[in-house]
């Protein structure tokens, strides 16, 4: 009854999401932790870690998948690659832009930026396809706009938020739109694995060269150890393996609205853990973003919902 392909992709779909919720807190701690050296560790050497270590083990996944499976594995032509490289560097964009922003804001509000990748999305959609989006996807949009005013806490202005920590949370949902969106498009016939092994490949370019201009201070290489493990484990390793292995089962509609547990997970992960205040608006707004995203994606969810109890 429940041992269906629906039910595990909604499963593989929730548990990938959770992780990448879980991860502002992981940096923010870390950020607060001081190194061997008696100093804070920097974005530069968070990110670098968590690539590194990424990129390390998705490469010996690649290996393994490759010994398995052998000549059933599609090998990524050298156009394939140049693709993914290419649309790997948003990623690596929106990590930078992303942990820049929790460096000023609380992780609550940082995550509601990030989700501004609903309404970015429409947007892109609208521009590159050239076509209206539909009354359903406006009013979601709306719906977003309101619930990111509430969740911000911008209306009762309680709480004073950095500027910096704003335009780079938007610039990180600009920049995770663009993954989102490429990456859907790009490469599709060969493994997730492979695809992600390049994506990151191309991200680390460009987070090399935020840590060459950037960085001041002697490297600390103990970050790998001390939060890179954590924080590449939840950013970059568990997501994209059980969200691209999810996602086939649920569709993007079903996907969308469970993957939409990011939001939540996060916001409770920052309550708990970093002891960030959470009025009962925001909590409010988080719940008008989350039916925005699934009022978007009702139409798809009728199509598989039924799915889950065949």
């Amino acid at each position: 009854m429940f041992g269906n392909k629906v039910l595990k992709g909604v499963l593989l779909v929730a548990l990938g999401a959770s992780s990448y919720g879980m991860l502002a807190t992981f940096v923010k701690l870390a950020y607060s932790d001081v190194s061997s050296q008696g100093l804070h560790y920097t974005p530069a050497e968070v990110i670098v870690a968590q690539f590194v270590i990424g990129i390390f083990v998705v490469l010996l996944l690649n290996f393994f998948q490759k010994n398995r499976k052998k000549n059933q594995v599609v090998k990524a032509s050298a156009t394939d690659i140049k693709k993914l490289m290419l649309v790997g560097t948003s990623t690596g964009l929106t990590s930078i832009f992303y942990y820049l922003a929790v460096k000023y804001i609380p992780v609550s509000i940082g995550i509601v930026l990030l989700m501004q990748t609903v309404w970015m999305g429409v947007l892109l959609e609208a521009i590159l396809e050239k076509k209206s989006p539909s009354k359903i996807k406006l009013f979601s949009v709306f719906i977003v706009l309101i619930g990111t005013l509430l969740a911000t806490n911008v209306i009762a202005n309680t709480v004073t938020l950095d500027w910096r920590g704003i335009v780079l949370g938007l610039f990180a949902a600009a920049s995770f739109t663009t993954t989102m969106f490429a990456a859907n498009k790009v490469a599709l016939s060969i493994s997730s694995l492979q695809r992600s092994l390049y994506m990151l490949l191309g991200g680390i370019v460009v987070v090399f060269i935020f840590a060459f201009l950037t960085q001041k201070t002697p490297f600390n290489f103990d970050i790998f150890y001390r939060w890179g493990i954590l924080i590449a484990l939840f950013g970059t390793i568990i997501p994209p393996i059980l969200l691209n292995s999810g996602f086939p089962h649920t569709g993007i509609g079903l996907g969308s609205i469970v993957a939409s547990l990011e939001l939540p997970v996060s916001v409770t992960m920052a309550y708990f853990l970093l002891h960030e205040e959470v009025l009962f608006i925001q909590w409010f707004g988080i719940l008008l973003i989350l039916t925005a995203i699934v009022i978007m994606n009702l139409n798809f969810k009728k199509n598989n919902i039924s799915q889950l109890f065949s």
